[in-house]
């Protein structure tokens, strides 16, 4: 799976780090910092944060095993 956040769209609701923390975080400075290539094991949380988000900015691609 290959995740990507449009970071000019994101609008920091954080909707993704409530759905996958494993995944999706804000640093320090409250941006948002995310794992391009998590494990198979957290896709159902990754759909889920994709689906959350309000204004659309986080993708989701399958990648071949």
């Amino acid at each position: 799976m290959r995740v990507t956040v449009d970071l000019g769209l994101c609008e920091s609701h954080g909707q993704c780090v409530f759905a996958a923390p494993e995944v999706f975080a804000f640093d320090d400075d409250d941006n948002l910092r995310y794992e391009s290539e998590p494990p198979a094991a957290l896709s159902a949380q990754v759909e889920q944060a994709a689906a959350l988000c309000p204004v659309r900015a986080v993708s989701v691609r399958r990648t071949a095993p």
